[in-house]
């Protein structure tokens, strides 16, 4: 659907169980695995979405968004700072497990203070403390 020279592309999913009788049960995707995305997983990809929108032109700025997500501009703002974060930090936050029960391992209003740190290496000192080691560093066994 186009509306205002923008995009809008959605997913229907049946409800968890229901399969129709002319589909094959394929492999089991990391969709399907039960748990839910972690939020900050949800709002970096957002983020990420969000600025290539502004650069390529599909909105004028970051106000724009702000509007067109019916959000302030100073939530916008706070979803927008998560690009300010090393470039791993953000790939790890987009691979964070899914939550499966209880509270998320790392919340959003958490990562503002490191994402407010300019210098990357002080920011990956902070995600550490807060996350533990990276999976490579981890000792085997």
């Amino acid at each position: 659907m186009k509306a205002n020279g923008l995009t809008v592309e959605w997913t229907m999913r049946r409800p968890r169980g229901a399969q129709a009788k002319h589909e094959s049960a394929g492999p089991v995707t990391a969709a399907d695995r039960p748990g839910k995305l972690p939020r900050l997983t949800r709002l970096m990809a957002l983020a990420i979405k969000f600025e290539g929108m502004v650069v390529r032109g599909e909105v004028r700025d970051y106000a724009d968004l702000a509007r067109l997500g019916y959000v302030t501009r100073a939530r916008m703002t706070q979803i927008m700072n998560l690009l300010g974060l090393a470039p791993d930090i953000q790939e790890e936050i987009l691979f964070l497990p899914k939550t499966l029960s209880g509270r998320e391992l790392v919340t959003e209003r958490r990562m503002r203070r490191i994402a407010g740190i300019v210098a990357w290496n002080r920011q990956r000192r902070m995600w550490r403390a807060l996350v533990g080691p990276a999976p490579h560093e981890r000792p085997a066994g």
